[in-house]
């Protein structure tokens, strides 16, 4: 193949021409991510039951859906949630082969199934199904110093939540704070003055305001002779407060008419008020954008802009939008550090390839096909629907060393030839080509044979792993075929011809610099000499290293991501049970000015009544926007640490009503918003409120007194504590006496307390709720609660008190299932210099002790952290084993994997101190450091072992061919390897967004390199030797002779010009 492309270099152009035009157009359109999309499927079902307590919500809504859903196929786990807001959910997690959309419509086939047994006020307000993702992508505020929040909300609900909705991408829009409607504020007093009841408003509201359905004058049949025919229409719908308040009640033969505007006061008002949203401290419309399952976030969020920036035309004057909370701002600047990382690679691996080339032709031709393999790998990844995302970009950082190893394996050999033999440039590289072929092809397979096993595994970490793995695989293929096609075609058109025998002395800087090598170089061999005259001590050295190497990588704690400073900190804010949304309103306005006061600060987004762990007018939380990562380049201003003050400031007393926690947000947040770790706590068997609540306080308490192990201020809860709740109990004996039917007393207690949604009105357009609710005033303390009348079976009106009476008890306020089971939610974080892996192994060890039927369910982040260190052993395995046998296949050889093999140790041993050194865990970036650190260590092995196997069968001794390859190897060997470690060095480094991940794979890569390289320049001749004894001895053949033989050869004065002829 190679001798047709030296003969049409244009051709070879062409291809390349080609490659680069499919990976341009593959950049244009491959998405934008943070991270590959590693969160499983998930579809959500959200029920609203007004004025339901969470046991209520659990057991005659949710707990009738949740049976019917075991039989949806794919599902992983499933779990719910009801809390006293009268809100419950169910989310379904399938399986990540899943398709979404069919998993949405057999969940809404099974929902069909049952909506008939929900109760009606469920109905009614209907059930959402959503594919939204739990986290926030940004929240869109509408800002007016004109209007009030109210009125803002009401715009956006009508004119911007619908317009974002649509947006690709985009999941879901939540508005915090809601549209209007019709508010109808009953006075119980004046209800009993006039002898009515709450059902006789509601039926007189529903009567008068219906849409009327009258037909058509002249409709068919018609009379003889009609010769017109016309719509009728006639008002049936009120649209006013006035027409509202003239609503007849009711009306005697003496001409007294009772009014709804004798007994309620009507205006317009607010559909709900659970939630409202602060910028600032400035009370504002706020619209959280949720992403879909799949959809990508820079590309939503470009949208999102867009879009706003389109509305603004048409917004009312002094209305202006912002949106100060935008995931998506760290996401495009990480990508845009990584790619100033492979600039600055690509510079440091042409620098290294310069000084050791010394020449620039020979040094650009290899930097030529970089770019080339690069956009190769870029065309396939978009055609196989991956995204631009760090874990990509890293591939392509690290694959630059690679990329230019075969391009140099190229240019080497046709210099070597046109210096020993004098031939013309094609004629030096086509005999070159027919010598190395076969080295690349197996080089190629080697590598690409370590990288696949990565792309097998599932789970979220196997996503990370695919699209990492697949990047290295195509951009080390296009390499590979670029240095079988192009580069031979620019050897034969761009190098110069070299006189025979020309020995290429060099002056200045590289004279200086050759010389100092090649002294180097035979102190090298002296050392080569003496430890292969040691064999058997440098293996059992050997057996030490490796020993160690598996020692340090066993102790090593386990996490899944390190945690980065994404710009931005979650804070939960808590007050004690029962707090009003007034209090919490206090405690977020003091969160505000804590924040305000760190000069890190950029904006604080402030919700009342809304958290990821709870709703409930105690639930507070707030996203503090810190400033850019260039105004933060001090110690103690990342996120972590911005986070630790705020917190710090908070409980030491500037909070005094409640709690509130500072964190920095998890790496990827689709995996769930609990930075640390979460996990669930389930009753099995005898389910028992009080005793699981008992052991979750229990298990707090011990991950509390153990700060060794664990933050304690960060180990708490989820969701909302059980609270003190009124209890009205009803004597349905003196009810029956009094003629009051139990349907009047759920009528009177739902409509006075919770509100009832009666029907529709017109207001600018838009059909908008009346609804129907006890005054304010009327419903505060437990008495006006009794004060209340319901019909008696005479006709008067009775007060509850006649048959019922209150008291208080404690009550749940938020239940949760996990799989059907009753569990708690429990997150946490580790002490410092702990890991998750750590912690989440203290936990699983603390709930195996808890007396009783309990056991522990992982959640988010850590259930996928769970799943993928499971899998690392096997990563390895696979790594090693699929390396063997394509040697095995290559070489035609057991000898010869078993001699390559054995460098993984020290790649390895490299991983792990250069992670002890950094204090990292062994994540995903670490795997991912260690499979390409094998890759390479094999790759530098097999060039000194084949070289040795060919020496060998050319007539050499074994020790001499071994002695030989590696004097022969040493400067190739040195030049790709820090070629590629130099490349690695930006990264090493990095600062600013997305800086963890990198230093992370850096360091590992960076250290498993150096120490691995260093290590088997000295080593792999010894397992050459060591092999072919095991082999001889056991095939009875001879031994190979090893004194006598070892002595520095008399030639080494111009090494290079010695290479063996197939190098």
């Amino acid at each position: 193949m190679a001798k047709f492309f030296i003969d049409r270099p244009i051709f070879a152009w062409v291809i390349a021409i080609f490659i680069m035009i499919a990976g341009v157009i593959g950049i244009r359109n491959l998405p934008i991510s943070q991270y590959p999309s590693v969160a499983a499927p998930n579809i959500t079902l959200t029920a609203t039951y007004p004025g339901a307590s969470a046991k209520v919500m659990e057991d005659s809504v949710l707990a009738v859906i949740e049976r019917n859903m075991y039989g949806v196929e794919g599902l992983d786990y499933m779990t719910t949630s009801a809390d006293s807001s009268g809100r419950g959910s169910v989310t379904l997690t399938f399986t990540p082969e899943t398709n979404e959309d069919l998993a949405q419509m057999n969940v809404q086939n099974k929902l069909s199934e049952v909506t008939a047994l929900l109760p009606s006020t469920v109905q009614q307000n209907g059930i959402t199904v959503s594919k939204a993702r739990s986290n926030f992508l940004m929240v869109v505020f509408l800002n007016s110093d004109t209007k009030s929040s109210e009125e803002m909300a009401d715009y956006a609900q009508r004119n911007v939540v619908p317009e974002l909705q649509r947006i690709d991408g985009v999941g879901n829009v939540r508005l915090f704070g809601a549209q209007r409607a019709m508010r109808v504020w009953v006075d119980p007093a004046k209800l009993k003055n006039y002898n009515i009841s709450f059902a006789d408003v509601t039926a007189a509201i529903s009567a008068q305001n219906a849409q009327l359905s009258v037909g058509a004058l002249g409709d068919l049949p018609s009379s003889q002779g009609q010769q017109i025919t016309a719509t009728i229409s006639a008002e049936g719908q009120m649209k006013t407060a006035e027409e509202f308040g003239n609503i007849l009640l009711r009306s005697d033969i003496n001409g007294a008419n009772v009014y709804l505007k004798d007994v309620a006061e009507i205006g317009l008002g607010s559909q709900s008020y659970n939630t409202s949203s602060y910028l600032n401290g400035k009370k504002a419309a706020g619209m959280a954008v949720s992403l879909s399952n799949t959809g990508n976030a820079l590309a939503a969020a470009t949208a999102i802009k867009a879009k706003m920036n389109e509305l603004q035309n048409f917004f009312p004057q002094g209305v202006t939008w912002s949106a100060p909370y935008d995931t998506s701002t760290f996401v495009s600047l990480s990508i845009e550090k990584v790619i100033h990382t492979l600039v600055e690679a690509i510079v440091l691996v042409f620098i290294v390839m310069f000084i050791f080339l010394q020449n620039f032709r020979y040094t650009l031709i290899p930097t030529i096909v970089v770019p080339i393999s690069l956009l190769g790998a870029f065309a396939a990844i978009s055609y196989l629907g991956m995204s631009i995302n760090v874990m990509t970009m890293f591939a392509m950082v690290l694959v630059i060393g690679i990329v230019v190893d075969d391009a140099i394996v190229v240019v080497e050999n046709v210099e070597r030839i046109m210096a020993e033999e004098g031939l013309s440039p094609k004629q030096a590289t086509k005999k070159a080509m027919t010598q190395i072929s076969g080295a690349v092809v197996g080089i190629t397979a080697v590598l690409v044979s370590v990288f696949v096993p990565l792309s097998l595994l599932s789970g979220a970490a196997g996503n990370i792993y695919r699209q990492f793995s697949l990047t290295m695989v195509f951009a080390i293929g296009f390499s590979a075929f670029l240095a079988l096609t192009l580069t031979p075609a620019l050897c034969a058109t761009m190098l110069k011809p070299i006189p025979k025998g020309h020995n290429h002395t060099k002056k200045g800087f590289f004279g200086w610099f050759n010389r100092v090598f090649n002294a180097g170089t035979r102190t090298y061999s002296g050392w080569i000499g003496k430890t292969l005259r040691k064999a058997g001590v440098m293996f059992v050295i050997y057996l030490a290293l490796g020993a160690g190497a598996f020692v340090l990588i066993t102790r090593l704690p386990s996490s899944f991501i390190p945690s980065e400073d994404q710009g931005f900190i979650m804070t939960t804010v808590q007050l004690p049970t029962g707090a009003t949304a007034e209090r919490t309103e206090k405690t977020l306005a003091t969160l505000n000015q804590v924040a305000h006061s760190m000069p890190e600060v950029q904006d604080v987004v402030t919700v009342s009544g809304f958290s990821f762990t709870g709703s409930g007018q105690n639930m507070g939380m707030g996203f503090i926007m810190l400033k850019d990562w260039k105004e933060r380049a001090g110690a103690g201003s990342t996120a972590d640490a911005v986070a630790g003050k705020i917190t710090g400031a908070m409980m030491s007393g500037a909070i005094q009503d409640g709690f509130a926690l500072a964190l920095n947000p998890p790496p990827i947040m689709e995996l769930g918003n609990d930075s640390g770790f979460s996990f669930y706590l389930q009753a099995r068997g005898t389910y028992n409120h009080e005793e699981l609540v008992a052991r979750r306080d229990e298990l707090i308490q011990k991950m509390r007194q153990n700060p060794a192990m664990f933050d304690p201020s960060n180990v708490r809860a989820s969701g909302l504590d059980d609270a003190p709740q009124l209890k009205i109990e009803i004597d349905r004996m003196k009810a029956a006496a009094n003629g009051v039917s139990f349907a009047s007393i759920r009528s009177v207690l739902g409509t006075a307390l919770s509100s009832t949604y009666v029907n529709d009105f017109p207001n600018d357009g838009r059909l908008q709720r009346v609804i129907v609710q006890a005054s304010a005033k009327s419903r505060m303390q437990p008495e006006d609660i009794l004060a209340l009348t319901v019909p008696a079976g005479n006709g008067t009106l009775i007060p509850l008190s006649s048959f019922a009476t209150a008291k208080w008890e404690k009550g749940v306020e938020q239940s949760e299932r996990f799989n059907g089971y009753p569990a708690m939610q429990i997150t946490g974080a580790p002490a410092a210099g702990k890991s998750t892996g750590e912690a989440m192994a203290e936990v699983k060890k603390m709930v195996n002790d808890l007396q009783g039927n309990y056991s522990l369910e992982w959640a988010g982040q850590s259930r996928e952290e769970a799943k993928g260190t499971s899998q690392q052993n096997m990563i390895y395995l696979l790594a090693l084993i699929a390396v063997f046998l394509v040697l095995a296949a290559l070489y035609e050889s057991w000898a010869i994997p078993f001699s390559v093999g054995m460098v993984a140790p020290l790649g390895m041993l490299g991983v792990a101190v250069g992670a002890l050194i950094r204090s990292y865990s062994n994540d995903v970036y670490f795997t991912v450091g260690m499979v390409t650190v094998m890759g390479l260590s094999a790759k530098n092995a097999i060039l000194i072992i084949e070289f040795a196997q060919d020496l060998h069968n050319a007539g050499k001794s074994i020790a001499e061919s071994a002695l030989r390859a590696a004097k022969l190897r040493f400067r190739p060997i040195l030049m790709t390897s820090f070629a590629f470690i130099l490349g690695i060095v930006p990264m090493y480094i990095a600062t600013g967004a997305s800086s963890a991940s990198q230093r992370a794979i850096g360091a590992a890569v960076f250290w498993g390199m150096l120490v691995g390289t260093f290590l088997s320049v000295f080593l792999v001749p010894m397992f050459y030797i060591i092999v072919n004894l095991v082999v001889r001895f056991f095939t009875g053949g001879k031994q190979p002779p090893v004194q006598g033989e070892l002595d520095l050869f008399d030639d080494e004065e111009d090494m290079d010009a010695q290479a063996f002829s197939k190098h």
